[in-house]
């Protein structure tokens, strides 16, 4: 039972842990030459290819309702595709070329705060002020994302091998390092875009695993839309059958680790993740990638770690168990009505066990003395 209740916790970290290595790779990938609109196509087209064998083989009994989902469920999942898989990589894989990683980084941990007025607009997650829980998911959603601009924007001194050069910093070095003028202010816009086309993928496979495919079925789906989708984009976008190939083993291996891994599973993760818990569950733990890319930069790449990634990592981890404590209220909260019908019924039973012994009781002790009366 404790097993089943961690299961989204470690599923979403795992999740995390793909989605940094995936930054990593993806800049470096970048940086060697490939157009990030060919690397979407490329991604999701390996994704296809393994994906759609396993949920084929996995709904084996059951491939008329796999393939036969309606002009509605359809229509919601081939919007879902457009949104959380097309347009979203496309938006977030040119603004990490045209800003910078920090600010990528940044802009992707604005996710959570999107989420949390998108479910509550629509009813998805209850917000009560006068509870403590329902306070808690609102706090701990703001310390989340201000422990994660911490990382991206405040440095300050190194944490090893300390001098004078290593110091201060903040949002000025960040902007001093990254590109400035039409392609920063760009950058940035694509960012927040691809965070609000996140955060609204979120939302929408709440009604389509609800009601017309299950999680495998729907990452299938979608990495199949997206593959034609991305292509079709692509063709008129990058016309240069030049930028199309691959120039390295490398770039090969990138290509299929995030086809196979980078959507594949994380797309089946995150939509399972979602049916159980929902979509501000999933997205809280986005600012968590900021940590794990920070680690991750620190040991493979060699970069030194500063005094605000510590700072910043310790905040965002501190806020995500706030809403995790708001979330566990919401789930008692959902078990209380069968608790409460259950403790009902006991109390009932009680009281006509009572009542009928008393109706016995009552009738032997008057006729068992008949000279009283």
């Amino acid at each position: 039972m404790v097993m089943e209740e961690h299961k989204p916790l470690v599923a979403m970290v795992v999740v995390q842990s793909i989605y940094a290595a995936m930054a990593l790779l993806a800049k470096a990938m970048f940086s060697g030459g490939m157009s990030p609109m060919v690397f979407v196509v490329y991604r999701q087209t390996i994704a296809t290819v393994v994906l759609v064998p396993i949920a084929l083989l996995a709904n084996r009994k059951r491939l008329k309702e796999m393939v036969c989902i309606g002009t509605t469920g359809f229509a919601l999942v081939f919007v879902a595709s457009l949104v959380g898989a097309t347009t979203n990589q496309y938006l977030y894989y040119t603004g990490l070329q045209l800003g910078s990683s920090s600010m990528a980084t940044a802009m992707t941990n604005l996710i959570p705060a999107i989420t949390f007025i998108m479910a509550t607009s629509v009813g998805l997650e209850s917000l009560e002020m006068r509870k403590p829980r329902s306070l808690a998911k609102i706090f701990g959603t703001a310390v989340c994302v201000g422990g994660a601009m911490v990382m991206a924007f405040y440095k300050g001194p190194r944490l090893l091998h300390d001098s004078l050069g290593g110091t201060g910093g903040g949002l000025y070095d960040v902007l001093l390092h990254s590109p400035v003028g039409r392609n920063w202010v760009i950058g940035a816009l694509l960012l927040v875009g691809s965070s609000s086309c996140w955060s609204l993928w979120l939302i929408l496979q709440v009604p389509i695993c609800k009601s017309y495919v299950d999680p495998l079925t729907l990452s299938a789906w979608m990495c199949f839309l997206s593959m034609g989708q991305s292509a079709l984009l692509t063709s008129f976008a990058v016309p240069d059958m030049e930028t199309w190939k691959i120039h390295s083993l490398f770039e090969l291996m990138g290509c299929v680790f995030a086809g196979a891994i980078g959507s594949g599973v994380t797309f089946y993760l995150q939509s399972w993740c979602i049916t159980v818990r929902g979509p501000l569950y999933s997205a809280m733990f986005n600012p968590l990638c900021t940590v794990i890319t920070t680690v991750l930069g620190t040991l493979v790449l060699h970069e030194q770690p500063h005094v605000g990634s510590l700072l910043g990592a310790i905040v965002v981890v501190a806020g995500l168990y706030v809403v995790l404590w708001g979330k566990a209220g919401d789930s008692k909260s959902q078990r209380m009505p069968a608790d409460t019908v259950d403790l009902e019924k006991t109390l009932a039973r009680s009281e006509s066990q009572l009542d009928a012994a008393s109706t016995i009781t009552e009738p032997l002790l008057a006729d068992s003395n008949p000279t009283q009366k």
